[in-house]
């Protein structure tokens, strides 16, 4: 999506709403008729990390970017910030949009919290695009493993700004300077330690999810970056190995995909939605791809 460095893109209308008492921000875009595709924004980032791949997925589907709770600029509370309560948050999500049904891409934190809403509420859901998340504590690396095992309380006394620093910085290679800033006021104050807190609910909630994942009827394209310093490549056959109707897509990219690999990220959600997902049936599928071949 071409854009002014200094200028956030055109995502779509932004607009907010009251869901279960706190103020979610949210984009509205793409076609107005078809199955809608809602795209949950992944952390330190917000709705704008899909600025790359989203021209691709708005000509034939309606489009909505949401910023979960604690996410993104969207506010937070306590309850709702561990995996299995946020897909708590996402069914009633669904309700107050008037969403019957849709496609989800819910990459990294919206991984855990849209299984469970899946796993609750099959009905909602068309597809999924899933990946990039821990699914047990023990395969979490680096900074985010530091953070799954971080007492509650560890970042508040630090500009949560300041925690994503480095993190930022690297992302800037790609991302312009808005979108950059935009990620930054989406972790300054408090709001990174009140995030944490939602990985620090795996701990409890994962073993919870593993239990559920077979049940998981819904179709899923399982999508994240074979070099992940976070999020190692055993989290996505994890997933590969319990959803039973899955493809399984590994990219050449970090922690990022959506980023790093976009062109390769975009073509292969516009396949999915137009029709691949529908390939998956009764018997178990797992396709494995090397995008270095």
């Amino acid at each position: 999506m071409s854009m002014n460095k200094d200028s956030l893109p055109n995502i779509g209308t932004m607009m907010t709403a009251e869901v279960d008492g706190l103020s979610i921000r949210y984009a509205k875009g793409g076609a107005t008729s078809g199955t809608p595709i809602l795209l949950m924004s992944p952390w330190p980032e917000s709705i704008y990390s899909f600025h790359s791949v989203l021209p691709e997925l708005t000509t034939k589907n309606p489009v909505i970017l949401i910023d979960l709770p604690g996410f993104g600029r969207s506010q937070s509370r306590p309850e709702v910030m561990a995996p299995e309560a946020m897909g708590d948050f996402i069914i009633a999500l669904f309700r107050q949009l008037g969403i019957a049904r849709a496609h989800v891409v819910a990459p990294d934190v919206g991984t855990p919290a849209v299984l469970f809403a899946a796993a609750k509420r099959p009905e909602l859901f068309e597809s999924l695009v899933v990946g990039g998340a821990a699914m047990r504590a023990d395969l979490a690396a680096g900074v985010l493993k530091d953070l799954i095992y971080s007492p509650p309380g560890a970042l508040a006394n630090i500009d949560g700004a300041d925690g994503v620093k480095d993190y930022l910085a690297l992302a800037a290679q790609l991302t312009p300077p808005a979108i950059i800033e935009d990620f930054r006021a989406a972790s300054s104050g408090r709001r990174f330690e009140e995030a944490a807190q939602f990985v620090r609910g795996y701990l409890i909630d994962s073993p919870k999810l593993e239990t559920k994942l077979s049940s998981i009827s819904t179709p899923a394209l399982i999508m994240y970056g074979k070099s992940d310093p976070i999020v190692p490549s055993e989290n996505g056959r994890f997933l590969a190995d319990r959803l039973p109707h899955n493809r399984h897509l590994p990219l050449d990219a970090g922690h990022r995909v959506w980023e790093e690999a976009a062109t390769e990220y975009a073509k292969a959600l516009v396949a999915w939605f137009d029709g691949d997902y529908r390939s998956m049936n009764s018997d178990r599928i797992v396709e494995r791809f090397s995008s270095a071949s």
